[in-house]
């Protein structure tokens, strides 16, 4: 969350960022915020005055005659039920407080676009050429299909709509695609890590995931937990509560694992092949630095590169957008995201997102360092980026790389990962 002395000075810079995620009742938050902080202000002295009296009353007691000790006692009484009432009442302040402050968006960087949502987001670079077919290419799914690869329907009757089986050279691919992605990140220094895939509604608040996801969730109601929809929750919450030493700085985490989306509200859209699913895997990079803004944007490049170099080595083309206020997730201050050419699409489809939040998934989780000089605890900064995301990153892969017949070109960088294996799949079509 923001700093409230960060919102105290500058409302209409808070009220304003807001504004350009599109986010109107967030924007009422800082109103409400401020009353409310503005009371609690107001009582405070008033409360310790009381509070004081109260310390002080034992001496003042044996000072007194008996006659007025029970004078004096019964009025000690009636200032506690009133100091106890004011007790309760700043009690309730504070709660209502954090509330609102939990609601406030992180304030987007100046350069992030003005735009109402992603068809407003602002392309950066277009990297590759895209392919043009010698014959009428197949969407994944039909290629899939034909090999014997996906199951759909079988998928559906177990699970429901939006699931999905992969069979053999596609399952190979599919983990092939993660090997390659997490040896990428640890060649670069990056801390492997297997997360947890249950986390507590804490680690989904201090990440910026609740209050607001919650549609978006998979909960287990019995245990209160939740399934993560990436592993940037359970990774960036990792240190949550600690004190590191600068020295320890920066972590860089990559990390594997299953994830989960509900995908509320997207009746109808997408409704066929893999781009839009429940389950899927993905490997994400995270890391956690010192507060320092020019380090974070630093950072936020070379994590961005790291996905595109991926996505080079697998001779794709794609475009890097800047995320447009609209576009951007409440924690983010900013976004690009990586759209990779989908032939069956006709364009191109979100395959990567890469955010740095500066300190505010770090005040929510408590997530601080102690600096070398002067020994200050100060919040850390925190970003991610996905690295892969499967299955959809298979849809490029399958349709970019298909030969006439239905069979797949390998990418080089992949095959050492199947066996050295250069085609997948038999004629088909």
């Amino acid at each position: 969350m923001l700093d409230l002395k960060f919102v105290r000075e500058n409302p209409d810079a808070v009220r304003a960022g807001a504004l350009k995620k599109r986010l109107p009742d967030r924007a009422a938050a800082v109103d409400k915020a401020l009353a409310i902080d503005a009371e609690l202000r107001a009582m405070l002295p008033r409360l310790d005055a009381m509070r004081s009296e109260q310390k002080n009353a034992g001496k003042e007691m044996g000072k007194l005659s008996p006659p007025e000790r029970e004078a004096f006692l019964v009025k000690q009484k009636e200032r506690k039920v009133e100091l106890q009432a004011h007790e309760e009442k700043e009690k309730q302040l504070r709660a209502d407080l954090d509330v609102q402050m939990g609601l406030i968006p992180n304030v987007p960087d100046s350069d992030v676009p003005e735009g109402k949502d992603d068809s407003e987001n602002v392309e950066v670079r277009r990297i590759g050429t895209v392919r043009q077919f010698g014959f009428t290419p197949k969407a994944h799914y039909e290629i899939g299909e034909a090999q014997g690869w996906l199951d759909f329907n079988r998928a559906a009757a177990m699970a429901g709509s939006r699931n999905y089986i992969l069979f053999g050279d596609l399952a190979l691919l599919h983990d092939a695609v993660l090997r390659y992605a997490v040896d990428l990140l640890v060649a670069r220094g990056f801390t492997p890590i297997d997360p947890p895939l249950l986390v507590r509604d804490a680690a989904m608040f201090g990440t910026g995931f609740f209050p607001g996801g919650e549609e978006q969730t998979y909960r287990c109601e019995k245990d209160g937990l939740n399934l993560i929809g990436t592993s940037e929750v359970p990774v960036t919450s990792l240190h949550g509560g600690e004190m590191m030493s600068e020295d320890q700085l920066p972590k860089k985490y990559v990390a594997r694992s299953a994830c989960f989306r509900r995908e509320a509200g997207t009746y109808g859209k997408d409704t066929r092949g893999l781009y839009r699913v429940h389950q899927f895997h993905k490997v994400e990079q995270v890391i956690v630095d010192v507060g320092d803004k020019a380090r974070s944007i630093q950072h936020h490049h070379e994590i961005v590169k790291n996905a595109e170099d991926m996505l080079q080595a697998f001779e794709l083309p794609y475009r890097v957008v800047a995320v447009c206020g609209g576009d951007l997730g409440v924690p983010q201050a900013m976004k690009y995201d990586i759209e990779t050419w989908m032939p069956s699409r006709n364009g191109y489809g979100e395959t990567h997102s890469a955010s740095r939040f500066y300190d505010y998934q770090a005040r929510r989780l408590d997530l601080r360092y102690r600096q070398k000089e002067g020994g200050k605890a100060t919040y850390c900064h925190t970003l991610n980026n996905t690295v892969a995301a499967s299955p959809r990153i298979l849809i490029p892969l399958l349709e970019n790389h298909q030969q006439p017949d239905g069979t797949i070109m390998v990418p080089p960088a992949l095959r050492p990962y199947l066996g050295g294996r250069a085609v997948l799949g038999k004629p088909v079509f």
